[in-house]
């Protein structure tokens, strides 16, 4: 019985089981494909399994659940007396996935 497991995708690692939901940095995919991720690092439940650096034959799938947006933050540079400032905006890209599967 696999209860989670430790993905490692968009330079990021996050603990995942069956059923979750996460936003992750934006995947190539439309809404309502499935995505595989074979870069597994740790399985755990009842048998614990440590990747080196990857565990052999372990995926987790999910499903893209929405390809938005994030909700904009202000950059703003400034350096005092001299007259300079800079702004500037940026809105991220996310994609929100749930966890189908967790298989070893």
């Amino acid at each position: 019985m696999v209860s989670y497991a430790v993905i490692k995708t968009g330079g990021k690692q996050y603990r995942v089981a069956q059923g979750d939901k996460l936003r992750v940095e934006k995947l190539i995919g439309d809404v309502g494909t499935t995505v595989t991720f074979s870069d597994i690092l740790f399985v755990g439940g009842d048998s614990i399994k440590i990747g080196a650096p990857h565990v052999a034959g372990a995926k987790v799938e999910a499903k893209i659940v929405a390809q938005d947006r994030d909700k904009k933050i202000i950059v703003f540079k400034f350096r005092r007396r001299k007259n300079y400032r800079r702004k500037n905006g940026h809105r991220q890209p996310f994609t929100a996935l749930e966890i189908t599967n967790v298989t070893v």
